[in-house]
C-alpha cells in the first residue's frame, strides 16, 4: 500500500491574496468539500465537480487543506488524475455512469414536470458524453 509519501508533490501554490478573499475562498472549499462527500451517498449530487472545486479554492486560500486533500486516500487520486491533464478513471466513469442513470430513473417515477425530467436527463446525457471521452490515468 502506497503512503503519502509515495504520491507526486502537490502542484505549486498560488499568490497570496488579500485576507477577505482568502476566508471567502475558504468558506467557499468547506462548503464544496462537504457537498463533495454527501455526493459520495446521495444519487445524482457530483462528487468529483465539488471536489475539483473544493481545491481550486484551498489551493489560493489554505495550502494545509490543499495538501490535506491532494494526499486524501479517496479524493487524493481524483485531484492527482485531473491535474495530469484532466484524466478520470474509468471507475469514476462508471459509477457517474451508473449514479446519472438511478437518478433519472428516479425521476421518471416522481411527480416532476415532464420537462423537467427530459432536460435533467438531457443535462446527464451530455455529462456523460464529455466524461467519457476524458482520457484515463496511464496504469
Amino acid at each position: 500500500m502506497a503512503s503519502p509519501s509515495d504520491d507526486p508533490p502537490a502542484p505549486q501554490m498560488p499568490k497570496v491574496l488579500p485576507r477577505p478573499l482568502r476566508w471567502l475562498l475558504k468558506i467557499f472549499a468547506g462548503m464544496c468539500l462537504i457537498l463533495g462527500v454527501v455526493g459520495v451517498f446521495v444519487p445524482g449530487l457530483p462528487t468529483t465537480v465539488f471536489i475539483l472545486m473544493a481545491a481550486w479554492a484551498a489551493a489560493r486560500s489554505s495550502p494545509a487543506l490543499f495538501r490535506w486533500l491532494w494526499h486524501h486516500r479517496l479524493f487524493g487520486p481524483m485531484l492527482r488524475n485531473w491535474a495530469n491533464g484532466g484524466c478520470v478513471s474509468r471507475r469514476s466513469k462508471w459509477s457517474a455512469t451508473l449514479m446519472m442513470a438511478l437518478s433519472s430513473v428516479i425521476l421518471v417515477f416522481t411527480d416532476a414536470p415532464r420537462w423537467a425530467v427530459v432536460l435533467a436527463c438531457i443535462c446527464m446525457a451530455c455529462v456523460l458524453a464529455w466524461l467519457w471521452r476524458r482520457r484515463e490515468p496511464a496504469r
